[in-house]
């Protein structure tokens, strides 16, 4: 494969991700995409911590101590942003694939999306002050 060939397809997956000059749809749908690959690469971390239960009480102690500093913290509520995103925009495109609510997808989104921010900071404001 020539290097032309490669760069091309380099461009082609970042634009898969590029939100402009897109519709409401598309824009949804990228989002999608990235809290998607998000979720997936949580999941295989929340598998490598499991696995430090099968290393012993020290191994899964020392870990909760590193887990415990702000950047982790900030993790668990994009996390659960994004788990709050992914889950009502899975609902709005499950209800527009049974030809419920099609002419007010639109407004569907921006009200789901609604949701999930206020979900989010609702969570992320439990999580910092308790």
């Amino acid at each position: 494969m020539s290097e032309h060939a490669d760069k091309s397809g380099i461009s082609q997956a970042f634009r898969w991700f590029d939100p402009r000059g897109r519709d409401v749809g598309t824009i949804a749908f990228i989002l999608n995409r990235i809290t998607a690959l998000g979720l997936t690469f949580y999941l295989f971390l929340h598998l490598i911590v499991l696995g430090q239960l099968a290393k012993g009480a020290e191994a899964y102690d020392g870990f909760l101590a590193t887990i415990r500093s702000p950047i982790f913290v900030f993790g668990e509520l994009l996390v659960v942003a994004a788990g709050l995103y992914h889950g009502l925009n899975g609902i709005r495109v499950g209800l527009t694939s049974f030809g419920i609510a099609v002419p007010q997808q639109k407004k569907l989104f921006y009200w789901l999306l609604a949701i999930a921010v206020l979900g989010s900071l609702i969570f992320g404001i439990r999580m910092f002050t308790a």
